[in-house]
C-alpha cells in the first residue's frame, strides 16, 4: 500500500467529505465500532461520521494526503468484501464495482471536469474509474456529489487525482456544505397516535400523540386577525398564554428559514403567534415569544425544538 503521491511530493492536509447510506455507514462502523477504530488507527486520519437518524450520513475523512489514501483504501476494500459476502448467496455471477460517492464543492467541479470534460476524461482513462459529477447541487449547499465505481484499486487512484486537483485549485467564495436531512417521515400519525420511524419500527411517541391531538381538536389555519382557533365545547376562546424562549444567535437563522419561510410554516402548524426579537448587542442570544393556547404553544415549541436538532445534529462532526 505505497501511497506517496508522486506528483510534486505532495504532503498537505487534506479534508475529504464523503456521503453514504445509513448501511455503508454501519459497516464502516463495524460491531461496536470495530472497524472504524481500526481504520483510524492504522490509516492515521481523523473519520468523523455525521450523527443523525438520516438515511444519509457525511463520512468527513481529514490528514496528511497518504494517511487519506491509506483510510480511502481501507473503506473500498471493506466495501468490496461486502459486495463479495452479499454475492455469496446470490446467483449473479459479474461482481458489481464499488462504488463511493464523494462530496465537493461546485466552484471546484469546473477544474474536476476541465475544458470540455478533459480532465474528468483524463482521469476516467488513466485509472480505470468511472467518475460522475451530478448536474444539481445537493439540497441548501453548495456542493456537489462526485460519484466515483470501479475496482478498490481503481477507485484508490482516482481519488489521488481528485485530491490533486481540489489541492491545485482550491474553492472559490463561501462553501455551503450538505447536510443530510432526517428522513422525511420522521413522524406518522396514524389512528390518533403519533409514531416516530427508528430503523424498520413504528415507536409510538406519546408527548407527540398528545399534541397531534390536540392540533386536531382546532381549526387548522385560523386567518390572521381572528382569535386563536377554539377547543369545540369548551369556551370560545381559550385563554391565551405566553412562554419565552431564548436561543443561541447562530441558530436563529434556522428557525426563521430563507425569507421567514420556516417560521411562518411554525406559525401555520401550530397556531400559535410567534415573535422573535431584534439582536440585542452584546447579547449572543435572541428571545423568542410564543402566544397562543397551551396546544399551540407547546406544537410551536416542539416544532421550533425538532428545527434546532435537525440543524445540530446534520453539523454532525464538522
Amino acid at each position: 500500500m505505497e501511497s506517496k503521491v508522486s506528483e510534486g511530493g505532495l504532503n498537505v492536509t487534506l479534508t475529504i467529505r464523503l456521503l453514504m447510506h445509513g448501511k455503508e455507514v454501519g459497516s464502516i462502523i463495524g460491531k461496536k465500532g470495530e472497524t472504524v477504530k481500526k481504520m483510524r488507527e492504522e490509516s492515521g486520519a481523523r473519520i468523523n461520521i455525521s450523527e443523525g437518524n438520516c438515511p444519509e450520513r457525511i463520512v468527513t475523512i481529514t490528514g496528511p494526503t497518504d494517511a487519506i489514501f491509506k483510510a480511502f483504501a481501507m473503506i473500498a476494500y471493506k466495501f468490496e468484501e461486502d459486495i463479495i459476502n452479499s454475492m455469496s448467496n446470490s446467483t449473479a455471477t459479474s461482481k458489481p464495482p464499488v462504488t463511493l460517492r464523494l462530496v465537493v464543492p461546485a466552484s471546484q467541479c469546473g477544474s474536476l471536469i476541465g475544458k470540455g470534460g478533459s480532465k474528468i476524461k483524463e482521469i476516467r482513462e488513466s485509472t480505470g474509474a468511472q467518475v460522475q459529477v451530478a448536474g444539481d447541487m445537493l439540497p441548501n449547499s453548495t456542493e456537489r456529489a462526485v460519484t466515483i465505481s470501479g475496482t478498490p484499486d481503481a477507485i484508490i487512484q482516482c481519488v489521488k487525482q481528485i485530491c490533486v486537483v481540489m489541492l491545485e485549485s482550491p474553492p472559490k467564495g463561501a462553501t455551503i456544505p450538505y447536510r443530510p436531512k432526517p428522513a422525511s417521515t420522521p413522524v406518522i400519525f396514524a389512528g390518533g397516535q403519533a409514531y416516530t420511524i427508528q430503523g424498520q419500527y413504528a415507536i409510538p411517541h406519546p408527548d407527540l400523540t398528545k399534541l397531534h391531538q390536540l392540533a386536531m381538536q382546532q381549526t387548522p389555519f385560523t386567518p390572521l386577525g381572528q382569535t386563536t382557533p377554539a377547543f369545540p365545547g369548551l369556551d370560545a376562546t381559550p385563554p391565551a398564554s405566553t412562554h419565552e424562549l431564548t436561543i443561541p444567535n447562530d441558530l436563529i437563522g434556522c428557525i426563521i428559514g430563507r425569507q421567514g419561510t420556516k417560521i411562518n410554516e411554525i406559525r401555520q402548524m401550530s397556531g400559535a403567534q410567534i415573535k422573535i426579537a431584534n439582536a440585542t448587542e452584546g447579547s449572543s442570544e435572541r428571545q423568542i415569544t410564543i402566544t397562543g393556547t397551551p396546544a399551540n404553544i407547546s406544537l410551536a415549541q416542539y416544532l421550533i425544538n425538532a428545527r434546532l436538532t435537525s440543524e445540530v445534529t446534520g453539523m454532525g462532526a464538522l
